[in-house]
């Protein structure tokens, strides 16, 4: 810099280089957030793929009496299901998986579908003594299933469909496991009831994108968004009311053209309740998410439009 160099001149260049290193210091940070952001997300999604692989494994590892080819398809499953969702909550963008970013959504359901498998293998796995925690489970799902036992409900339809020579005690098991996962189906989804409607889902803290949580929809296929969200959740919840009547049926005629027996091993009838009473749940929360995304846009749009009214210019011609 030159001695004779005017004193504004050497202000502009000093405010020039500052301005270089302030700009280069932003990036290199932002470089590191994500970085940081990147490395946070993948051991997130580790750590639900191996979840996921003990969920599935659940029944194998309580239930006695898997044979090995049972157990391998069980474990090439665990793996696969796994795999996706290593791949769903690893990318910036999933492409399946559902409300990723909007907990605790997706936390309910496989925290409902641990405790069935868990306490469906604990009642099914144990002998005529059994422990205090089979003992206990046993009960509860046997109150629920007693209460639940009327004509046209979907657990006697399920009980109608078992086999005329099962014993008694057979009976009143697969009444206790169907009792207890109805039990965990019902208080999970009134517990996500009470977070939307106490406004506790989604957070709203936080931006809700529609992209990222609904990959599967595609707001610009053409209507209205909010049209189509009620629809579809409407849909969901009709399936979800109705499977439980369905499922069983669907289950006994599959069964008989395969020439297989649901209640013949202990963990077929394990997974076979525990998806009859999952897919409801899973059924009937994607509608009420989706109806509440769609009362969230719908408020969202009219604040929008209250606040384009409140800026217009107010005409100055008497009405």
């Amino acid at each position: 810099m030159s001695a004779s160099e005017p004193i504004h001149t050497k202000l502009d260049r000093s405010h020039h280089e500052a301005g270089q290193k302030a700009e280069q210091d932003v990036g290199t940070n932002w470089h590191q957030i994500e970085v940081v952001a990147v490395f946070t997300r993948l051991a997130g999604a580790l750590l639900r793929a191996i979840l996921i692989v003990l969920v599935i494994l659940t029944p194998s590892l309580l239930v006695p009496g898997a044979n090995g080819e049972d157990a391998k398809v069980i474990t090439l499953a665990a793996l696969a299901f796994a795999a996706v969702t290593l791949l769903e909550y690893g990318a910036k963008f999933p492409a399946l998986i559902e409300f990723r970013d909007a907990p605790p959504f997706n936390r309910i359901r496989i925290i409902a579908m641990m405790l069935t498998l868990f306490g469906l293998s604990i009642i099914i796995g144990v002998d005529h003594e059994g422990t205090t925690l089979s003992v206990v489970m046993t009960a509860l799902g046997l109150v629920v299933g007693r209460t639940l036992d009327f004509p046209f409900s979907p657990l006697r339809l399920v009980l109608d469909h078992l086999p005329e020579n099962m014993d008694a005690i057979a009976a009143t098991k697969v009444q206790s496991m169907a009792g207890l996962a109805v039990l965990i189906a019902m208080l999970s989804l009134f517990i996500f009831s009470i977070m939307i409607r106490s406004g506790a889902w989604p957070n709203r803290a936080s931006p809700f994108n529609v992209w990222i949580n609904l990959p599967t929809f595609d707001p610009t296929a053409g209507g209205d968004v909010i049209t189509r969200l009620n629809r579809d959740g409407r849909v969901n919840v009709i399936f979800g009311i109705f499977s439980p009547f369905v499922i069983p049926v669907v289950a006994v005629m599959a069964a008989n053209q395969m020439g297989a027996s649901v209640v013949g091993s202990p963990q077929t009838m394990v997974w076979a309740i525990t998806i009859w009473m999952f897919l409801p749940l899973s059924l009937l929360m994607r509608g009420m998410a989706m109806i509440q995304v769609a009362r969230m846009i719908r408020a969202r749009r009219a604040r929008l439009i209250a606040g384009v009214d409140a800026d217009a210019p107010k005409s100055a011609l008497p009405s």
